[in-house]
């Protein structure tokens, strides 16, 4: 997790502070208690991370998993909550108990669309975050340059494995026996 030098006279907030405070359309993230705007993504990863979305969306209906899109945080540390992409929740998130929680504990599976400014902090700072949750067993990270599709998984041998699917291969989540094909997440249309 990034340290920051602040004057000694800020006090860092927590999570629970930061997601009661209201950004309107902004949208932000909250890093070691500091609070930082992110800018608008490009119609590029707006089109792909609403494509993996809307899949995920009608596929894991009925097995007690939901994708949240990038409105939802995941608390990361104490003092850290990131935006994913996209997240799977499972254990019947959206029972009526949870309608107003903030906050769902580890999602299963965690998508970040990588773009120019942020693809180093995604595959270095927020990684790392990710796969210290317990319960995230997936993390996906999508090139929409390349078109390209990395997957870093735990197995059952508790181990985290990481590479670069093969150009043009359709992902597999084996956590929620699901399959994503290539095409469904780069579609233009």
């Amino acid at each position: 997790m990034a340290t920051h030098a602040l004057d000694p006279a800020y006090e860092r907030i927590s999570v629970e502070e930061f997601l009661d405070m209201d950004f309107g359309d902004a949208r932000t993230e909250l890093e070691d208690g500091v609070i930082y705007m992110m800018a608008g993504g490009s119609e590029q990863h707006a089109r792909i991370s609403g494509n993996i979305f809307a899949f995920l969306r009608v596929r894991l209906r009925g097995t007690g998993c939901r994708p949240y899109n990038s409105d939802f945080a995941l608390q990361t540390a104490d003092f850290t909550a990131r935006m994913p992409d996209v997240s799977i929740y499972c254990g019947n998130p959206s029972a009526p108990e949870n309608a107003r929680k903030k906050l769902l504990g580890d999602p299963r599976v965690v998508f970040e669309v990588l773009s120019p400014s942020t693809a180093m902090k995604d595959q270095r700072v927020k990684l790392e975050e990710y796969k210290a949750l317990a319960g995230t067993t997936e993390i996906v990270l999508v090139d929409p340059d390349a078109e390209r599709v990395r997957r870093v998984h735990w197995t059952p041998d508790g181990v985290w494995h990481d590479g670069w699917l093969p150009e043009g291969s359709d992902l597999h989540l084996p956590s929620l026996d699901l399959t994503i094909p290539h095409d469904e997440i780069f579609a233009r249309d």
